[in-house]
Formats: C-alpha cells, sequence, structure tokens
C-alpha cells in the first residue's frame, strides 16, 4: 500500500517531468527488503560459524573502516547525488560528465592513500589491541572499495537505476562473501575473522567493477556526450560539509561500538552489534522511500514548486511512519526468538535491542529530514547538527558505558538519535515550510 500510493502520487505530479517511477519503486523497495535480509541473515551465519569472540572482532573491524570509508568519499557520494539531479534539470552535460569521472578518481586515490598510511603508521606504532591487530590489517584494504562502493550507488541512484545502485553492493557482494566462507569451511581450515573481511574484499572488487560498467553504459545511453567541464572547487565547498556530517553520522552509528570495543571484550562487541543489527530494521522503510524520493526533493525545489513539495513531504510521513511502527512493535514483541538466532550467547542483547528501538522510533517519526536539508542546500547547518550531536554520543557513551556496559551504549545512541531528528526538523520548517514529521502529517491533511 506504501508503494502503490508513492507510485500514484509521482503519476500525479505535474512538476516532476520524469517517466513512470512504479517499476522503479517496486525495485527499490525489493533491493531494500533483500539487501536487508541477507546482510541480517550473513550476520547469524558468521556469528554461528565464527563464535562470539571472532565475531566481535569483525564488527569491531567492520565498524572502524565503514568510518573511514567515509573519510576517504570526501563527501562525493551525496555531493553526486545532489548534482547530477541539478545538471539534468539544467541540462550542463560537460559538467554531468566531469563529475562522474572527477569523483570516481578523487575517491579511489584517496581511499589508496588513506589505506596505505594507515598501514604504515599500525606497523610501526601498534595502537590496537593486539586481538584486533591482524584483522585490522586486513580490514584496511576495505577503505577504497567501500567509498567507491557508497559513490557508484549514489551514481546509479541518481538517474533512479534502483536496482543497479543496490544490487550488486548488497545482495551480490555478500553472497559471493558467504560462498568463499563455505568453501573455506569446507576445506578443513579454521574460518577467523581476517579470512571473512579479505573474502569481503575480493567479493567487493568483482562486484564494483561489474557496476562501473553498467553505470558507464547508463549514462552513455542517457545523456549526450560532451566534454567532461571539471569543477572540483564547486564540488567540494558541497561535499566537505556532507564528507563532516557523513563523518558525524557514522561516528553516531559506530561510536559504541568503537568505544565499546575499547573499553570492554570482543565479546561484548558482538552481543551489541546483534543488537544494532536487529534494531536497524525499524528504519528499513525510512530507507526504502528515501531511496526514491531524495533526488526528488532537488528537482522540486530547484523548480520552485512549494506546493509539490510540501504534498510529497506530508505523503511521504504517512507512507514511512506506519509501516515502520508495524516493525518496531513485531522486533519488540519476538526480539527474544530473534535474538536466540544468533545463538544462546546473544540473548543478553535484547535489554540494549529494545532500548535502540525507541530511538528508532523517534527517527521514523521525524521524517526524511536529513534528506531534505541536504538535498536543497542546507547541508552546512545539517553536518553542524550532527556534529554536535556525535559529541554529544560520544561523551555519553564514556559517562553510560562505564556504569551500565552495552545498555549505557544504547541509552547514548537513542538520546542523540532523538536529539538530531527534532533538531533537524525545526530547522526544515524553518528553512523550507515543510513538515515532515507524523505529528504535522495528522494535523494538515
Amino acid at each position: 500500500m506504501v508503494f502503490r500510493s508513492l507510485h500514484q502520487w509521482l503519476q500525479g505530479s505535474q512538476a516532476i517531468r520524469l517517466n513512470p517511477l512504479d517499476q522503479r519503486v517496486i525495485v527499490a523497495f525489493l533491493a531494500q527488503v533483500s539487501g536487508v535480509g541477507l546482510s541480517y541473515g550473513s550476520q547469524i551465519v558468521l556469528a554461528r560459524w565464527l563464535g562470539v569472540v571472532e565475531f566481535g572482532i569483525y564488527e569491531y573491524v567492520v565498524a572502524l573502516v565503514v568510518l573511514l570509508g567515509i573519510l576517504a568519499g570526501l563527501g562525493l557520494p551525496t555531493a553526486v547525488l545532489r548534482f547530477i539531479a541539478q545538471y539534468q534539470v539544467t541540462r550542463q552535460w560537460g559538467e554531468l560528465q566531469g563529475i562522474i569521472r572527477g569523483s570516481w578518481g578523487f575517491t579511489a586515490l584517496m581511499g589508496l592513500g588513506l589505506t596505505m598510511t594507515l598501514g604504515t603508521v599500525i606497523k610501526l606504532v601498534h595502537p590496537i589491541h593486539g586481538i584486533y591487530y591482524p584483522a585490522v590489517l586486513v580490514g584496511i584494504w576495505l577503505i577504497p572499495l567501500l567509498a567507491l562502493a557508497q559513490l557508484q550507488t549514489e551514481m546509479a541512484r541518481a538517474i533512479q537505476q534502483i536496482g543497479l545502485a543496490y544490487i550488486p553492493v548488497r545482495i551480490v557482494a555478500p553472497l559471493l562473501m558467504l560462498g568463499g566462507a563455505l568453501l573455506w569451511l569446507n576445506s578443513n581450515l579454521p574460518l577467523k575473522s581476517e579470512i571473512v573481511l579479505g573474502l569481503s574484499g575480493v567479493s567487493l572488487v568483482i562486484v564494483l567493477g561489474g557496476q562501473w560498467v553498467l553505470i558507464q553504459w547508463q549514462y552513455r545511453d542517457r545523456f549526450p556526450t560532451s566534454t567532461p567541464v571539471y569543477q572540483p572547487l564547486t564540488w567540494l565547498r558541497v561535499s566537505l560539509p556532507l564528507l563532516l556530517q557523513g563523518v558525524f553520522m557514522v561516528i553516531l552509528n559506530q561510536t559504541d561500538i568503537l568505544m565499546i570495543g575499547a573499553w570492554m571484550t570482543p565479546e561484548a562487541v558482538g552481543i551489541y552489534s546483534v543488537a544494532a543489527k536487529t534494531a536497524i530494521w525499524a528504519n528499513f522503510v525510512l530507507q526504502a522511500i528515501n531511496t526514491v524520493i531524495a533526488p526528488l526533493f532537488t528537482t522540486l525545489y530547484t523548480q520552485r514548486d512549494q506546493s509539490g513539495l510540501r504534498s510529497l513531504v506530508r505523503k511521504a510521513a504517512h507512507w514511512i511512519f506506519w509501516p515502520s511502527l508495524v516493525l518496531i512493535a513485531g522486533l519488540a514483541i519476538f526480539s527474544g526468538p530473534i535474538l536466540q538466532l544468533f545463538g544462546q550467547d546473544f540473548i543478553a542483547a535484547q535489554p540494549s535491542m529494545l532500548t535502540l528501538l525507541v530511538g528508532q522510533l523517534f527517527n521514523v517519526g521525524c521524517g526524511s529530514v536529513g534528506y531534505l536539508m541536504v538535498m536543497t542546500g542546507h547541508q552546512n547547518e545539517s553536518a553542524m547538527i550532527f556534529g554536535w550531536s556525535a559529541l554529544a554520543n560520544v561523551i555519553l557513551n564514556g559517562i553510560l558505558i562505564p556504569h551500565w556496559g552495552i545498555l549505557g551504549a544504547a541509552i547514548a545512541t537513542a538520546l542523540t538519535m532523538s536529539l538530531w531528528n527534532v533538531w533537524l526538523h525545526v530547522l526544515v520548517v524553518r528553512h523550507l515550510q515543510v513538515y515532515p514529521s507524523i505529528v504535522y502529517g495528522f494535523q494538515r491533511q
């Protein structure tokens, strides 16, 4: 029903002169369901294959390289999503070709440079816990791959190729990794965290190469061939605030795991990670809807269609909230059996999971506030909010983890999630005169 309503709105809108998006909406939904489901299923399989200690090491390193991958991206993935949508409206084909090639080159060079620098520093200084050392040395090679994966995903999203955006990285790559891990186990070799990280890297190399070729074909078919026009200063003026926002957002999402790993045991990391990965299901619908409507925010804003933007935002509040509420209720009611899928040791994650679900309720209730700020040129203020929220998250984790362990981390994360959502909502209303919250969705029908 949610996606049928979205399709009906898109077809009825006269402001957005795009082809009918019904198939794209369905693909977005299926890609999100398959991707999130496969990711969660792979977590269950890896937790059982690795055991709680090695799984905790694996999750700690993944949290670390995800943060570093955002740094390597220079904020370009979100900037690309915005600029490509803008260049299509203004028919700046040279600039469009330029940002595709230039952003890919910047990202690849930055990622490789960061990886080699970190590898040298880690070997010389050895600043991390010994138990994580082998996995970190392997995991840092995922940094450029994760950065390119995010960039290529946004390039495909910008032209509404949702399947191309999400299926390679979220579905094909995990399947390749799990297949490789299964072959490793069948060879009677011990499966450790660094082996899984290495298999993830090989899978991403294969998948990203194929995805890049397909993206190039799509752009050649859709747009006139033009000499690339490079505007790095223009792109970086937008992308660097987005880089800060991306870093702050990852800090908000990963600080709890990193600080638990620094102060507690790998077992605690593994248990808490399962709570966080399960609770994240609550914002699945929010992500799926944003996948389709985020570029439309730029289109409507560029066309100065305030009524169209207001209508889309109001309807999206309902599309996002009600299915999410059902998901949150289901996750809370069946939290025990769900956690048992990972193994008996992971039942201890239940209080943390329920706490995180409360934070997710605020997240889905406030609507698409983050994308509304970024896609309409208010990325600087958005980055500031995420910065202060990230600082609050670190402070709260530092206070609560020593006293309450992983439950303290969950409380800190839920509180800061509520903080930045409410703060962004206030600014969206002030700058755009639209009301993305479900509360205003009731009042303004």
